[in-house]
């Protein structure tokens, strides 16, 4: 029989996130795989260690960490090397993830905590599509709140205009992609604030930046990108100092034009 696979998006760090759908699948878990990415970053872990604590009973689940394999310098690769470092990276995870689940006892639910949502850049189901083809599973994936519905309802705006699109991307994308035919641009994976170079071309434009969303350490800024740019970049700095890691998005938008009278 296929061995039972849950991939459950579980939000941005609140249990007020977590949706009763993936209660019900956490639940149906008998083990967790975690990836272990080192002590810089246990506070992930540790969220993913107390969301289970508060939804499951004590002795009813497991949580396995994994060690995370390296990746390579994202920075400072063309695209095509990061293409290709990152796929090695998946395969060294659904190398590691394969292994453990086939020395697992038979019929035990295995699960994977996605922050977030599974969908929104996230390696998770590829990963596991990955294992499946060295094994039999039968896999249920379930939603979660993403960090970019979080960064919106937090800074209470609209990310689309009216009749208008959003376009997602990431930093390593953005200064090839921009327009302000996109609409709102929202970004993800940028650690450098990729955003500050387009202060010459488009100083008007609007940013809603928020790092550690649904966190207790949450942050939160927003202002024109001209007048706010030099104090993020500083205090993303700051935080990643403080906490030895950051995650953030943010969304840029044209300033819409005045109605007519």
């Amino acid at each position: 029989m296929p061995r039972q696979v849950r991939v459950i998006g579980i939000g941005t760090g609140s249990p007020a996130h977590v949706t009763g759908q993936a209660i019900a699948a956490l639940r149906e878990c008998d083990v967790f795989l975690v990836a272990d990415k080192g002590e810089v970053k246990d506070e992930l872990v540790a969220v993913r260690r107390s969301i289970c604590e508060e939804f499951l009973d004590e002795g009813a689940y497991r949580i396995v960490p994994v060690t995370d394999p390296e990746r390579g310098p994202d920075a400072d690769r063309d695209r095509t090397a990061y293409r290709s470092g990152v796929d090695a990276w998946h395969a060294a995870r659904a190398a590691r993830y394969a292994d453990i689940i086939a020395n697992l006892p038979e019929g035990e639910t295995v699960g994977f905590l996605v922050w977030g949502d599974p969908a929104i850049y996230d390696s998770t189901i590829r990963i596991v599509d990955a294992v499946a083809e060295s094994m039999p599973l039968e896999v249920q994936v379930v939603a979660g709140l993403s960090a970019i519905q979080v960064l919106a309802a937090e800074h209470g705006i609209v990310l689309n205009g009216i009749g208008q699109p959003v376009h997602i991307t990431t930093g390593r994308r953005l200064l090839d992609e921009w327009s302000a035919d996109l609409g709102t641009v929202v970004v993800m994976l940028d650690g450098s604030l990729k955003c500050r170079e387009l202060v010459g071309s488009a100083p008007d434009l609007v940013i809603h930046w928020g790092a550690y969303l649904g966190l207790p350490q949450q942050v939160l800024r927003s202002g024109r990108l001209a007048d706010v740019i030099d104090d993020l970049v500083s205090l993303r700095a700051d935080l990643r100092e403080e906490h030895g890691w950051v995650m953030d998005t943010y969304a840029l938008t044209v300033p819409s034009a005045p109605l007519l009278a």
